[in-house]
Order: structure tokens, then sequence, then C-alpha cells
């Protein structure tokens, strides 16, 4: 008999949609693949051959399992330099991907019953982790009409005695906005009122456009950056996604648990894939990297908020970050019979993979990746065009 957490999982719908997707170019039919949420753009090369020299280096062992100590001490000095944020190389657990990085936070706070604030939308692995480790999300509404911004009262309301996290994701996946300063000083003060931590998901740092600000809550105070756990990984920054790499940064004492979670859980992080992530921070190259595809995402972003802007009755706000943006589709949704029903619907009929907003917690919502090239989101979001105006 299967446990009670595990009967409300929910398979990913993002990877569920990139398998179908994979599959039907299979067969040969043409698909354009809105919904992956990675970058499309390969590895850099420098940072492969890191890893091939490792390897052959025979750097094939256990490494401890926070992390090798040149890992931890280049992201210490990362997060100073880049972040505004003194974490000793202690006070950093190298992860399995940022995934694994939240839910061994989760696993060392949640008691059975605890409550998880979740501003929404939200990733979609956020609620299920916060369900398999026992506790209870509460959801913070945003909208669009104020441009998805984090409202103090909004979450002061939400808090009970039961609170003991909050997940700010900024720059945020699936909306692309940034939430501002003046929000996140307000939710902090709250949080150090009340006793509540912070979970600070960082991972679309680089992909912050020209038009906005980023900057990492732990931040803000001393007093801040001891209840953070400032979570990120080199997934979305140097096209890693599948070299699972990510870290957490938190108060020495809680990432030792973190740490002693981790080596029960899957022992390390793959040791070469570690060297491979040391030379993305290191190389010059890696900087260089990241501005040219920040650069490329930017024109993407302007192509694909132009031609949804052309779609009658879709709402759409030009994201301040990653490469997602998230269109309210509501006025065809009601007609399709809810937004999963029509993503089945462009799949079918135009040949378009979308991820649905209910995924998200976003009803008649859809989350576009823009991680393709030009010429196919054009040509995607004209056959979506096409489609939706073909609803009676």
């Amino acid at each position: 008999m299967l446990s009670e957490r595990v009967k409300t999982l929910k398979p990913s719908p993002t990877i569920s949609l990139t398998a179908k997707v994979r599959e039907l170019r299979g067969k040969g039919i043409d698909v354009i693949g809105f919904g992956a949420g990675e970058p499309d753009i390969d590895t850099p090369d420098f940072i492969k051959e890191a890893c091939a020299r490792a390897l052959k280096d025979g750097k094939t062992k256990y490494p401890p399992a926070g992390g090798i100590p040149e890992l931890r001490e280049a992201l210490s000095d990362k997060l100073k330099k880049f972040n505004g944020v003194d974490y000793k190389p202690s006070e950093i657990v190298v992860t399995v991907g940022a995934k694994l990085a939240i839910y061994l936070i989760l696993s060392a706070l949640i008691n059975e019953g605890d409550e998880v604030l979740l501003p929404s939308p939200y990733w979609v692995t956020y609620e299920d982790q916060i369900k398999l480790c026992g506790g209870v999300p509460v959801f913070v509404p945003t909208s669009m009409e104020e441009g998805f911004s984090l409202k103090l009262e909004e979450v002061e309301k939400r808090i009970t005695e039961r609170t003991k996290l909050i997940i700010v994701n900024s720059p945020t996946n699936p909306t692309g906005m940034v939430f501002k300063r003046k929000e996140l000083e307000r939710i902090a003060d709250l949080c150090l009122q009340k006793g509540i931590y912070i979970l600070s998901d960082e991972c679309y740092e680089s992909l912050i456009f020209e038009d906005s600000e980023f900057f990492s809550i732990a931040s803000l105070s001393e007093e801040v950056r001891r209840i953070t756990f400032t979570v990120n990984s080199f997934s979305k920054t140097y096209s890693m996604t599948g070299w699972r790499v990510g870290y957490v940064a938190c108060e020495e004492s809680l990432a030792k648990v973190l740490t002693s979670i981790n080596s029960h859980l899957v022992s390390n992080t793959a040791t070469f894939a570690q060297y491979g992530a040391l030379e993305a921070l290191k190389n010059p190259e890696g900087e260089r990297f990241v501005k040219e595809a920040r650069e490329i995402y930017r024109k993407r972003r302007e192509v694909i908020y132009e031609a949804l802007k052309e779609i009658p009755n879709v709402r759409v706000l030009k994201p301040d970050a990653t490469f997602y943006i998230f269109p309210d589709f509501s006025h065809y949704t009601s007609k399709a019979g809810g937004d999963v029903k029509l993503a089945e619907y462009l799949l079918e009929k135009a040949k378009v993979a979308v991820v649905p907003g209910s995924a998200f917690g976003a009803d008649g919502f859809f989350r576009f990746s823009f991680a393709l090239d030009e010429e196919s989101i054009r040509e995607g979001v004209r056959r979506v065009k096409d489609a939706v105006e073909g609803l009676v």
C-alpha cells in the first residue's frame, strides 16, 4: 500500500509535456514546443572540456557530501561579488540540482502539518515537495493587474501559528517577473517579526533584462541572512540542465544539517560535474557566455511579446527576466472547457505545445518558453492565433 503522501503526487507537467513533444517529433510530426523549461543553447565547450579533464584525471570518487572545497570556495566568492552576501564555504552545500536543494530545506524544517507560504503563480515542484515533506502549502495570490507583485497584506493575513517558511522565487517561473526590492524588504521584516524562514529561489538571476533590477533578499541585513536559504543552480545560467549541479547557502548550523541529509539521500553531486561547474565560475569565458545568452533571450522576448499581443482577447505582460512569458488565455479556455483542454486542442490542432497555467496555480493562463529560435516563435504563435480564432 502506497503512503498517503505519494498518493497526492502529480507528475511534473513540464517534463511530461517535453516527453510528449519528443515522442511526436520522433514520429515525424512538426511540433513547435513552448513547454521546455531549459535553454536551447548548448553547454559551452570550455565547461565540457573541464569535465572531461576531471574524468581523465580520475576525479571519479566520492567527494565531500557538501561539495568539493574548490567549488564551495568559488561559490562563496561569487555570492559576495554578485549577490552581495557573505557566505563562508562551510555555509554552502552543493546539491544535485536546485530541486534537491529545496527538498533538503523542506526536509530539515517541516514537521507534519507545518505551513509554507507560496506566492501564486508558482513553480510546479514547490507544491508537491511541500506535501511530500508533510507540509501544507498556503497560496498567496498575485495578479496580472498588479504585475504579479507580492503584497505584504496578502502574506500577512495568511500567517498562522503553523507557518514555518515562505518561498520567494524571483525572478519568477512561470511569470518571468522580478519582485521589487521594497516588496521583499517588507516581507523580510515580517518574517523576522514572526520567526518565519525564507527560501529564496534565485535560479534565473542571470537572465534579468536591462529594464529590471535583481537583488538577493539575504543581502538586506545579517539578521535576514540568518533566516534565509539562498538557492541557485548552474542549469539556466550556463545551460547545464542535465548536469544537475545546484547549491544552497545558509547559516552554518543549518548547512551542516542539510549536508547530513544530503549524505544519506544521494551521497554527493557527481564529482566530475562539480569540476565543470567550477570552471563555469572561474573561467572568464563564463561571464561572456552569460552576457551573450541573455541578449539572445532578450531579443526573443521582444519577438514573442509582440506576436502574442496580436492574438485578440489575450492579455500579456512583458517579462522582466527568464525565458518565460505568461499570457492570459481565459477568453479561450472558457470556450474550450479549461486550460488543459485548450492545451490538448492546440497540440492536436496546431501542433504547438504549451503548459497550462493551472499547473502553476493560475487557471486560464499558459506558460510559453521562448528558449527556441525566433522563426519557430513566430510560426508557433501564428499557429496558436489561427487555432484559437477557430474556436466557436
